[in-house]
Order: structure tokens, then sequence, then C-alpha cells
């Protein structure tokens, strides 16, 4: 496992970290806690320092199950990125779960209460990194999201404050960058072998800053794995019914048709490696956060950390 520092201000990470969405048991098919639990101890022994989490994810469920893990090991190096502004907890009608429907909320007496319940549920005194969870382009035009971050960072319940971009507005929201450039210290992307858009305007400006990019999506939901074709179907509450349907999955399996010449340079390296390298390879780039749902998924992904450099024109 291969180490850096997380931008300028950031602390020193692995650069393969723990994408914990899909341990939350919502959104990803079914899953299995004692499995999950195993996941993440395989990613502590293999050298992982660096877990990304939210709030929402599975309603804190993600959140409860990393807590269980620094319970019984001990926090030790290991840095927790967790995330806020998506509101489960009074938005609409409630839910079986007794929550209510997802909206976004970035007022600053919410973000600083859901700040403090996810202090509860890790059982830690300080997060290390809260990032706004994607927040629309218009609401980070708001004096409250920044306004919290900086009160909670005042008040060291947050040791470092991030902005999770949203999808597909990396263009949109570079310029928060330099707007913030004293309170930002990461930003976490959409980034992957197909979806490079951030090279564009994003990443220099991170670079300028020191801020420290966090890459999300590296393995485009699974699909850049191998592992899909155009007869694969998702069910259920799987966001991938939506986010790689049948027209979006023809058009990223085509893509990765073109990319044979790429796939045949690492023949000793699986397709989901190359893709989590490619992710980290960029200058911009420190630490990749591929879900990983059981310790085999877990311990592939780790071997990414020490692969040679990939680079595209």
């Amino acid at each position: 496992m291969q180490y850096t520092t997380l931008g300028k201000r950031g602390p020193k990470i692995s650069t393969v970290g723990f994408g914990a969405w899909a341990i939350g048991g919502m959104n990803w098919g079914p899953t299995d806690d004692e499995v999950s639990l195993k996941a993440l101890h395989t990613a502590l022994d293999e050298g992982v320092t660096f877990i990304d989490t939210a709030d929402v994810y599975g309603f804190g469920h993600s959140e409860d199950l990393i807590a269980k893990v620094l319970k019984e090991r001990g926090k030790g190096d290991l840095i927790i990125a967790t995330k806020a502004g998506n509101d489960f907890y009074y938005a609409g009608k409630e839910t079986d779960d007794g929550y209510g429907a997802i909206q976004q909320n970035y007022k600053k007496e919410y973000l600083i209460e859901a700040a403090e319940k996810s202090l509860k549920r890790l059982g830690v005194e300080t997060l290390d990194i809260l990032q706004l969870h994607s927040p629309d382009v218009e609401k980070l035009e708001w004096d409250d999201p920044w306004e919290a971050l900086t009160r909670l960072k005042e008040q060291g319940k947050i040791q470092h404050a991030g902005l999770s971009i949203q999808s597909f507005k990396e263009s949109e929201q570079a310029y928060f960058l330099e707007r913030h450039q004293d309170l930002l210290d990461v930003i976490q992307v959409r980034y992957n072998l197909l979806e490079r858009k951030a090279e564009k305007l994003l990443f220099p400006e991170a670079l300028k800053y020191g801020v420290g990019v966090i890459v999300r999506i590296p393995m485009l939901f699974g699909l850049l794995s191998g592992k899909f074709d155009r007869k694969s179907v998702f069910e259920g509450d799987d966001h991938r019914r939506f986010n790689l349907d049948t027209e979006k999955l023809d058009s990223y399996l085509t893509k990765m048709e073109s990319m044979d010449n790429l796939y045949a340079r690492y023949p000793e390296w699986s397709p989901a490696q190359i893709a989590l390298r490619f992710g980290i390879s960029h200058p911009a780039c420190h630490v990749s956060i591929p879900g990983g749902k059981t310790p085999d998924q877990v311990k592939e992904n780790c071997g990414a950390s020490d692969m040679p450099e990939i680079t595209l024109k």
C-alpha cells in the first residue's frame, strides 16, 4: 500500500481507500452486515487508512458499522471522511424506517446538527473530514453551508472541511475552490476512465490551491470491473437501475470496447485495478474510494495502490 498527503493541509492517507456507501444496506442490492464488517477489517489489514462514508448511507447504518470496527480495533491512524446535507431526518413523508424522504438541506443549523449526530454514531470527538454532500450549485451560493463548516472547525468538531462535487458539475463548481480557499481542505469528485471532465478546470484549480482530491465512482458503479454486459439487470432499490440503465450501459460498454489496448498493456492486473490506478495517477488526485462489499473485492482493490502509474492522452 502506498501513502500520500491529502492536499497541502490534509492528513497522510493510503492512496486506495474504502468507499462505505454499499455497506449501508441501501441502494446497492443485498448486503450482509457480517460480511461488510469483514470487508472493513480486511481493508485495514491491507493497509487502508482512509474510509469515506456519509450520514445518509443506509440512514446512518454505514457509520454504525464503521463505529463497530473502531470499537474493536481503535482508531489509530485511520481517517474517516463523512458527509452531510442530504436530510433524511426531517424531510417529507416518513418511510418504514421512521425517516423522511431525502431532500437537500444546507442550512447552517441543520448541518451542525447533522455533524453532531455523525459524531455520536461514529463514537469520536472530532470528525476528521466533513464534506458538503453533493449540493446543487445554487446552494453553494448561500452563506449557510460555509458558515456551518467554519463554526464546526472553530469548535474543534471537524478537523478538515470538504466539498463533494455534484456529479457532472465540476466546471460549474471549480470557482468555489478559489472563493473558499482558506476553508476548503478537500474535494470529492466523480472521475474515472470514461468520465474525465474534472481534468479541464477542477483539477488545475485543486493543484493551484493545494486542495486534496478524493476520487469517487472510480469504477463507474462496478462497470469498469468488467463484470457487466448488455444483459446485466439491477433490481430492487439498486441505484444502478437508473445510473446504469439500458441506454447508459450500452454507451459505456461501447466506450470500454475501445480501450482493449489499455488492458493489454497491463495483463497481470485486473480491469478493476487498472481503473483504480488510473484514478490516482493524475497529479491532482490523492485517494480513490472504491466500494467493497466482500473481503475478496477489497483485496483486489487494494492491489491497485502498488501498480505503475497509468496515464492517457
